[in-house]
């Protein structure tokens, strides 16, 4: 078993909007990466090979942290389809009926033309297996949807009801990859340096 820390990109203009971001390609804010600056990996994380999403708001994060990472496709954001750019609250004024009834669908809740949760952790699974046959702990600088999707498989959550764990989206979170790339938990909320 190997071990894997995810980050979560640091905030951007559309975070503080409160709008999905999904696949758009949006930049740190200079309130997001002010909340980066000064800040680094604790010192038991350094070592590790470092991954990032392709998106630029997990680049940017990874830069500024001082992490040397590769771009890793599959750490990509959820894809949000319909959804990108909107809010939650916007949408719920739109057709809110439709909306919970999705939201409903746990694991298989999927915007129009996007992905559902259960597809990012197919996604996932088989670049977890390339990682666990390295022997290799890692890190990855990676999105909310990406998380919230490896976290539910850990958990064994279907993503309906409360979360198992809170989890402070400025912190690490570590989970043991087994051989076959499955992910379990393992220490979550780290803070950083």
């Amino acid at each position: 078993m190997i071990r894997l820390a995810l980050l979560r990109h640091g905030a951007t203009d559309w975070n503080a909007a409160g709008r999905l971001q999904g696949r758009a390609d949006i930049a740190l804010s200079p309130a997001g990466r002010e909340q980066l600056a000064g800040r680094s990996l604790p010192p038991a994380f350094r070592q590790r090979h470092w991954y990032t999403s392709p998106l630029q708001r997990a680049a940017g994060t990874a830069a500024v942290l001082g992490i040397a990472a590769d771009i890793e496709p599959a750490l990509i954001e959820m894809d949000w389809g319909e959804y990108e750019g909107r809010s939650l609250s916007e949408l719920r004024a739109l057709d809110g009926v439709h909306l919970a009834a999705n939201e409903a669908r746990g694991l298989d809740f999927q915007p129009p033309g996007g992905e559902s949760p259960r597809q990012v952790q197919a996604r996932l699974r088989p670049w977890l297996q390339r990682l666990a046959a390295t022997g290799e702990d890692a890190g990855a600088v990676t999105h909310k949807g990406v998380i919230r999707a490896l976290l539910a498989e850990a958990y064994g959550w279907p993503m309906l009801g409360k979360s198992p764990v809170r989890l402070d989206w400025q912190c690490l979170h570590d989970f043991r990859i087994t051989a076959d790339g499955r992910p379990e938990p393992l220490a979550m909320n780290i803070p950083l340096a």
